[in-house]
This record gives C-alpha cells, sequence and structure tokens, in this order.
C-alpha cells in the first residue's frame, strides 16, 4: 500500500499536472470505486483543481471552492498519467480523469478491489474521513511521545495505527523499526524515555530519506512502479535474505494477511517471535532463537 513517502512523491507529480486545470470529464468503469452518490462524481466536471493535498494514506483534491474529491488507493490501487483521452484499461481500470494537460488514470490490480473515491462537498465532509492521525514529520517529540504512548500496544500495531500515526504503514515501519533497533513486539509503554527519543528520531529520518528516495528516481517523469516493496529497502519484503546490519536472515510473522519483517540479531536480541499461526502448529518444536 502507498505510504507517506509514496503518496508524496504521487502529490508532487499530481500537483504539476493538474492544478489550475478544469477536469473536463470523469469516466468511471467501475461502480465499486465510488463511495457517495451526493454530490455525483459529474459535479467534479468543469471545476478547477485549486490544491492538492494528503491525509493520511487518502489523497484530497480541492475543486473549485468547496467541492473535494478524497481517494484512497489502498493495497494494490495506483495512478498513471495518460495522454489526454486515453482508454481505461479492461481489467484494472476504475476510472479516468480528463484534463486539458492529459489523462488521470486510477487502476487497481488484484480480485479484491478496495480503492475507493468520494465525492464530498465541505471540509467538514472531508474531516470525517480523517482517522486523526499525528503527522510524523510535524510533530514534535513531547506530541510523538503521547501519541505513542495512549495506548499500551505493540511498537508495530503503534505505528501503523491511522488514529496514533498519519501515513506509516506495514512497509515503513518495519524500516523504521530496523533501523531504530526496536522490537515490533515492544509494548509502547515499555520504552524509556531513550528508546521514544530513538524512534522518533528514525521515523523522521527514514520518511525524510525515502521520500528523497523516491524523488529521485521520479525526476520529472510520473511515479511509475509504486509499491511498498521497495529493491532498495532494508528489511521489508526481504525475508529469508542477509540483513544489511548483521547479515543474519531476515525473519517474518504472517498474520491475518499482514507480513511484518525484521532481524531477530537487532531486534529481539536474536528471538524469534511467534506468528500466532505456524509457530502454534509447531507447538514445542517452534524454535525460539536463531541458533535453534
Amino acid at each position: 500500500m502507498p505510504e507517506l513517502p509514496e503518496i508524496t512523491v504521487y502529490i508532487d507529480a499530481l500537483r504539476k499536472r493538474m492544478l489550475d486545470q478544469p477536469i473536463e470529464r470523469v469516466r468511471i468503469a467501475s461502480p465499486s470505486l465510488l463511495r457517495t452518490f451526493d454530490p455525483p462524481v459529474q459535479a467534479l466536471e468543469g471545476s478547477i483543481v485549486r490544491d492538492i493535498r494528503r491525509m493520511g494514506k487518502r489523497l484530497v483534491w480541492r475543486c473549485g471552492d468547496d467541492l473535494f474529491a478524497v481517494v484512497h488507493l489502498m493495497l494494490t490501487g495506483r495512478f498513471q498519467w495518460k495522454p489526454r483521452g486515453a482508454a481505461i484499461p479492461r481489467k484494472l481500470g476504475h476510472a479516468a480523469f480528463d484534463l486539458p494537460t492529459g489523462t488521470l488514470l486510477l487502476t487497481e490490480a488484484g480480485p479484491k478491489k478496495r480503492a475507493s473515491l468520494h465525492v464530498l462537498r465541505g471540509e467538514a465532509a472531508v474531516a470525517e474521513l480523517d482517522r486523526g492521525g499525528l503527522e510524523p514529520l510535524e510533530a514534535d517529540l513531547a506530541a510523538f511521545t503521547e501519541a505513542l504512548r495512549a495506548e499500551n500496544r505493540t511498537l508495530k500495531r503503534a505505528l501503523t495505527d491511522p488514529r496514533r500515526f498519519s501515513g506509516i504503514g506495514n512497509a515503513h515501519s518495519d524500516e523504521i523499526l530496523l533501523i531504530a533497533r526496536l522490537s515490533p513486539a515492544r509494548l509502547t509503554r515499555q520504552l524509556v524515555d531513550d528508546e521514544v527519543a530513538r524512534l522518533y528520531t528514525t521515523v523522521q529520518s527514514s520518511l525524510r530519506e525515502w521520500i528523497d528516495i523516491l524523488r529521485a528516481e521520479t525526476g520529472d517523469g510520473f511515479p511509475a512502479q509504486v509499491t511498498a516493496f521497495h529493491p532498495r529497502m532494508a528489511v521489508h519484503g526481504k525475508f529469508g535474505q542477509p540483513c544489511p546490519q548483521c547479515d543474519s536472515p531476515i525473519q517474518r510473522i504472517v498474520y491475518a494477511g499482514h507480513e511484518t519483517n525484521y532481524c531477530a540479531r537487532c531486534q529481539t536480541g536474536g528471538r524469534l517471535l511467534a506468528d500466532r499461526a505456524f509457530s502454534r502448529l509447531l507447538g514445542e518444536d517452534w524454535p525460539r532463537t536463531l541458533e535453534d
């Protein structure tokens, strides 16, 4: 799923191509994309795109004075910028937005279509979709600490909870926790102040570094192959590969369709974390350490 860095780079590219341009036509190929009916999606036609911003993992377009289009790409939704009037792909296509500068396609791979488009009137309606998480690149240490310790949860759950932190998901939380050398299973209220400060600094530096990496890769073009499994990532999606910090094999926890990658030597003192599925099946045969 595109997270804060990926959404930021999308916004960069969309602003260059869409700001102050009229949406001439909206073409919807997949009715399941639309999550609202009043105002109708056709209300966007003829409106001028005045602003594009991020809200969590959503993109918010302000069209005209008080009309908004809010897009959530979910796991496999993606944008493509094509020449004006481009056809919507049959299998993957959700919608097309035609502007004088080109056509923005919204596609989604996979059988489960979860991407969404809300057409709303007024900032108050947009605010109802906001999960309220702290903006990690704007918060100071005190605000970060308060959000982190609001509930006693695992660090992985806390960082990816949109009510606590805005825009951090499965992939970047793995990268952050490896660099901070903290276990994804560590409880938030177990952290001492120095560890919280280290985590705060790592969140800031890691997200900014990834924004810089993606901007450099994109250049003046449009973001392509946007994915949370970036080949330059150190730990996420690297199960079985050597940790870049210690060469130990990267481990993973798979539960309810979500995957957590971590280095046992760097983050958990060599202890393997149970995954609540395979570990239960193996029982006493489940290896507890790297040596096992």
